[in-house]
């Protein structure tokens, strides 16, 4: 009784970010429908029909990335401005804070993944997880689909995966009890676990989906993923036209790598959503190619979907481009610029065809600057068409 009065009060107060109707969604191909999440009510344009929108490129291919955003962006005639803010994995407290004001400046942000260095010490904490804990960015979700010229092992991969972004084993509440003896706490709330579980539910909902898988170890912690998926459950119960079903995350991982296509729709908490990503961007070809975004109430960030900074490649002109043109474009159908996300997007998975292009990544010997470029000459629609 308790947690249906909770989650009431949820569904009265929260507006979760919904996939864009079915009217806006661009067809890329005959099969290819795409996916992109937003607020119900994004930020508003200013100066003259223009966005305003926060650059983070972080470490590693992140800032040669943003400048092939950018450099498409003008080629597309975008109506967006960026305010690029620098976070590096040493920025200072001012650093952190700066791109914190900026983002709530502008309510959306395009950034690259800022790296964590496991050697610093332990008061050291990601700069990645500040800026989403401080902004209540509770819902990741990346989309993993099958793309058309990468060969996999797998096909016909089409999987929404929505991650609890703000708690469990990411709560930086960890201390050595005695010498030798280390306690890492995993915070798991009623609150926080029936939010991200009515997102998952209300996003298969919008996108028309069947089923949603809630990934957990309950059986041995019976408290912590015991609460989570009890509150997935309750929400599921609000949805008698979704099946609901829960798998244990040592067997999601079997099942994944040998039978991806029987998920549709899953939600997990932190850790093991951290871990799925990887997985299933592994699936359809690697950590270049997904997308990923990061939504709250208020803010929206959007950026690669494994997180990787890509160290050991940056300069050499040979990252593959097309997970953070895709992010943009998640960022661009926030901001309901639908028929510039759609140009770009059919773009980018139009050049997917072109095998000179493809980055070594996925078997080629392309560069990112070639492949950037076949995107452009796919853009060949007068100007006038991408307005709104």
């Amino acid at each position: 009784m308790a947690v249906s009065v909770v989650l009431s009060t949820a569904r009265q107060l929260w507006r979760p970010t919904l996939l864009v109707p079915r009217s806006v969604q661009t067809i890329t191909d005959g099969k290819h429908r795409n996916i992109a999440s937003q607020q119900s009510i994004p930020p508003p344009a200013k100066y003259g029909g223009r966005h305003t929108v926060t650059m983070i490129p972080g470490d590693g291919i992140g800032p040669e990335l943003m400048l092939h955003v950018k450099e498409l962006f003008r080629h597309a005639c975008v109506p967006v401005d960026f305010e690029e803010v620098l976070v590096s994995s040493e920025a200072s407290e001012s650093d952190i804070q700066n791109a914190l004001m900026a983002i709530r400046r502008n309510r959306v942000a395009l950034k690259g993944n800022i790296e964590t260095n496991h050697n610093l010490p332990p008061s050291h904490k990601s700069r990645n997880n500040i800026l989403r804990t401080n902004l209540d960015l509770f819902a990741n979700l990346i989309h993993c689909k099958s793309l058309p010229g990468v060969a996999t092992r797998h096909h016909d991969i089409d999987i929404l995966i929505v991650r609890e972004n703000t708690e469990g084993e990411y709560s930086s509440l960890e201390h050595e009890s005695v010498s030798g003896v280390v306690e890492s706490l995993k915070i798991i709330t009623k609150t926080k676990s029936l939010r991200i579980a009515e997102y998952a539910f209300r996003l298969a909902h919008e996108a028309g989906r069947k089923k949603v898988t809630a990934v957990h170890k309950a059986n041995i912690m019976k408290l912590g993923d015991g609460l989570f998926l009890q509150c997935c459950k309750e929400v599921a119960a609000g949805y008698p036209n979704i099946t609901f079903e829960s798998m244990i995350v040592d067997n999601t991982t079997m099942q994944l790598v040998s039978r991806p296509q029987q998920f549709d729709v899953m939600v997990m908490p932190n850790l093991y959503g951290n871990i799925v990503n990887n997985v299933c961007a592994g699936l359809v070809g690697g950590p270049g190619l997904v997308p990923g975004a990061n939504y709250g109430h208020a803010y929206a960030v959007f950026e690669t979907a494994t997180r990787n900074t890509g160290k050991s490649i940056a300069g050499k002109n040979i990252a593959n481009p097309t997970a953070m043109l895709l992010a943009s474009c998640m960022m661009l159908d926030h901001l309901r610029l639908h028929s510039y996300a759609s140009v770009i997007r059919k773009a980018v998975l139009t050049s997917m065809d072109d095998v000179e292009t493809h980055t070594p990544d996925i078997g080629g010997q392309g560069t990112t600057s070639a492949a950037v470029q076949s995107i452009m000459k796919q853009i060949t629609q007068p100007r006038s068409h991408l307005a709104q």
